[in-house]
């Protein structure tokens, strides 16, 4: 699915299914190292605020879940107008008050924010944008997951194991044994690593015993 510039809801994939792919990255990506790194984390992590992007420099972004099939994505590329268009744009008009509006306007007041979306109901939303705004953002951070070929890619396996570790995760039906027979092609990995991974995994909600848990509660 291509995005658009400026992005528009529709280019985005439904938040479970941009969830899946981001946490799925997080989970192959996580090692015991990074996660003692708190708020100089970089790369793709999954933490108890939602899933994080940060490549140090040019874009970082958030997907975090709001209860109810809610989420909220939020970030920056350094490609966005938005914060610097004549007359300003309101990231937070027609928002709904789910919104983590304290987080977000703390942001806003640092110039630290590009873009901000919101989903409910099945469907993708964000502020009006005027015409002569030509891009927010959102295609340089989230066509990595937004467009499926991508989100393989970034996951670094053979394209066979991607396909299938992908394709679960999106069922909601990734095991703990699919994950670890993937590293075990991979390169050998630190023991502490591979719980690391593990950890990522319990908290990503990817998993068929995580799906059936959320079905009963």
């Amino acid at each position: 699915m291509a995005i658009a510039r400026p992005g528009r809801p529709e280019d985005l994939p439904a938040a479970e299914l941009l969830w899946a792919r981001w946490a799925l990255a997080a989970v192959m990506e996580a090692t015991a190292e990074a996660e003692t790194l708190g708020v100089h984390r970089t790369g793709i992590w999954i933490d108890a605020a939602g899933l994080h992007l940060d490549d140090c420099g040019c874009t970082w972004w958030t997907l975090a879940p709001r209860g109810q099939g809610r989420y909220v994505l939020y970030g920056e590329d350094e490609s966005s107008g938005v914060k610097w268009h004549a007359p300003s744009i309101d990231m937070l008009a027609q928002a709904p008050d789910w919104l983590p509006f304290e987080r977000l306007r703390d942001l806003l007041t640092g110039m630290e924010l590009g873009c901000v979306y919101w989903y409910e109901n099945g469907s993708w939303a964000r502020a009006p944008y005027p015409d002569r705004l030509r891009d927010d953002g959102l295609d340089c951070g989230m066509s990595r997951f937004a467009v499926r070929e991508e989100a393989l890619d970034l996951l670094g396996l053979p394209r066979r194991t991607a396909e299938e570790l992908l394709a679960a995760a999106e069922a909601g039906r990734l095991t703990a044994t699919a994950v670890e027979a993937a590293l075990d092609a991979g390169e050998e990995q630190p023991a502490e690593d591979r719980r690391a991974v593990l950890r990522a995994l319990e908290r990503s909600g990817l998993t068929a015993r995580a799906q059936a848990g959320a079905r009963r509660s």
